[in-house]
């Protein structure tokens, strides 16, 4: 067999992410929403026009992997097991700046943190990409969810279920995305790998009709690049 179609085996296509782990997954009984902090002074940049967005998809075991035990952690790695998660939508500059902490963001009510917590399973994260990504589009948290949970839902996300200790290509990876959902194209997959080459997220750019795009800055981790990718 060629080694292409091998990656394709390893990467055993399942049942999409937001199918298996979305609608079915465990949510305490005893949600706190994040409190609402002061933005960080160097991080506010308002006024800056938005050129286009990504959707960033965390792949969850490999976020768990070292972070199990932290505060906000319960949902995603102990009382769950995600392939991918939603990071955030984020709208971007056309140059080096984004638009970042663009007006106030009080805290999420208990209401939109239940509706959100299995695309995003932290109230941590769920607050700061609302006040960091969202105040800069929606004039509200709920619409800034919807679009994302929109965006997220068209995506037929591979399971990427690779064996332990086996490496496969970004180029797999984007084989994978892109054999499940004919819509995206290869150069609007931006791969982000951390140490050793393993595999933290998949970003996927849209223009601002939020129809997939080339992204501006490439696409991170190139085709020929050997990732690591943590077994769920």
């Amino acid at each position: 067999m060629r080694p292409f179609l091998v990656a394709l085996a390893i990467l055993a296509f399942a049942n999409s992410a937001q199918a298996a782990d979305g609608p079915n997954c465990a949510i305490p009984r005893d949600i706190r929403p994040a409190k609402s902090r002061p933005p960080p002074a160097h991080e506010v940049s308002k006024g800056v026009p938005v050129a286009s967005y990504m959707l960033a998809l965390t792949w969850s075991p490999e976020w768990c992997r070292t972070r199990a035990n932290v505060r906000d952690a319960r949902v995603q790695c102990r009382d769950n097991r995600f392939g991918f998660v939603v990071h955030g939508l984020w709208p971007n500059g056309g140059g080096k700046a984004h638009p970042r902490y663009c007006g106030p963001a009080p805290a999420l009510s208990v209401a939109t943190v239940r509706a959100n917590l299995c695309m995003t399973p932290s109230a941590d994260l769920l607050q700061h990409e609302w006040a960091a990504h969202g105040t800069c589009g929606w004039s509200a948290p709920e619409p800034y969810f919807a679009k994302a949970a929109e965006l997220w839902r068209s995506i037929n996300a591979p399971s990427l279920a690779s064996p332990s200790g086996r490496t496969v290509t970004a180029g797999d990876v984007r084989t994978a995305f892109t054999a499940r959902n004919p819509h995206l194209r290869r150069d609007a997959l931006f791969l982000k790998v951390g140490d050793g080459n393993r595999l933290q997220e998949v970003r996927i750019c849209y223009d601002l009709r939020f129809k997939p795009a080339r992204c501006a800055r490439g696409v991170g981790a190139p085709d020929h690049v050997s990732i690591r990718i943590q077994p769920r």
